[in-house]
């Protein structure tokens, strides 16, 4: 492709007025582009900061279905719910997972009745509900099993799709799971449940601020690099991504975000299926921590790493940010 020469060509031209910056704009973000991770507590009326998550809380489930309707009001079309899980409730099996009415299942049900026509998203794994903190079921070695996790995941996507989830978000890395969740939700009549698979979900410095959300950081008993992906990986990433979509899988996920926008772009480029990111709780810890030392501007910060997922080839983020930037951009 050829251009004309300097000085019939100006590259400034467009960006001279925010009118014309607006209108040559190539991505666009919008609250619709935004999924917002909320954590769930017991109790009544109950909201406990996460210290290591300055602006987040965890909420009773009271407190889940008012901020389903902040989500409502602000644009924003679908919450992803994360469970504290008691620690009397935890356990080597990760049983609670199956219990109809834990923290999950009443969540749900308490966002679909305050806003029936908001999504939910759901996580499958076993860190919530394990005693060691792994997301699933570990052999004497202390070695988490696939084939025997997969049974309990079966379960546990059952449950929350009868709780009335509309997304099963598999983010265990469990080989095979996707496959059995969808025949499961097929023989349940459950076929409009989707599956946004963690396909490409690294075992990664950034997940710390989560696990004290989910209280499982002083619980886990080693590390995860057995079945979450080693960062060195981006071919690895594609073969995942393949079999999750082979499997029945509706979207993917890649997790981390920023540290890995060369690995969205790669998923969205290779298979054009709908690609998600996580920006994940130290992604959102740094931006938080930036601003208070006033190192950057928190809304520009926000919008700015927002808009690289978009550009990157992302059709949503999931992120801590969803509700501050639904309403920066609906201002």
């Amino acid at each position: 492709m050829s251009y004309a020469p300097y000085p019939a060509l100006r590259l400034r031209r467009t960006r001279a007025a925010a009118w014309s910056r607006a209108m040559h704009a190539e991505i666009r973000l919008h609250p619709s582009d935004l999924i917002w991770p909320l954590f769930v507590t017991e109790g009544q009326g109950v909201e406990e900061p996460i210290g290591s998550l300055p602006g987040v809380s965890r909420w009773s489930v009271d407190g889940i279905a008012a901020r389903a309707r902040e989500a409502r009001d602000a644009g924003i079309p679908c919450l992803a719910l994360f469970p504290n899980t008691q620690p009397d409730r935890r356990s080597d099996d990760g049983a609670e997972a199956l219990n109809p009415d834990n923290l999950m299942c009443r969540a749900i049900r308490a966002i679909k009745d305050a806003v029936p026509d908001i999504g939910v998203l759901t996580d499958v794994a076993l860190d919530p509900y394990t005693a060691h903190g792994q997301d699933g079921l570990l052999d004497e070695a202390g070695y988490v099993i696939n084939d025997a996790t997969i049974d309990v995941l079966i379960g546990q996507s059952l449950n929350q799709a009868a709780a009335g989830a509309d997304i099963i978000a598999p983010s265990d890395m469990m080989d095979g799971r996707v496959g059995a969740i969808r025949e499961a939700l097929e023989e349940e009549g459950q076929a409009n449940v989707q599956i946004m698979a963690y396909a490409a979900k690294y075992a990664s410095a950034f997940y710390g601020p989560f696990r004290d959300a989910v209280g499982s950081s002083g619980l886990l008993k080693g590390d995860k690099k057995s079945y979450q992906m080693d960062p060195a990986n981006s071919e690895e990433a594609l073969r995942e991504v393949a079999l999750d979509l082979a499997e029945g899988a509706d979207s993917v996920m890649v997790k981390p975000g920023l540290p890995y926008l060369d690995i969205i772009a790669r998923v969205k480029d290779r298979f054009e299926v709908p690609v998600f990111a996580y920006q994940v709780s130290g992604e959102y810890a740094m931006i938080e921590a930036a601003a208070a030392a006033g190192a950057g501007d928190r809304d520009a910060l926000v919008l700015e790493t927002l808009l690289a997922f978009k550009r990157a080839g992302c059709s949503g983020v999931l992120t801590y940010h969803a509700l501050h930037a639904a309403r920066l951009l609906g201002a």
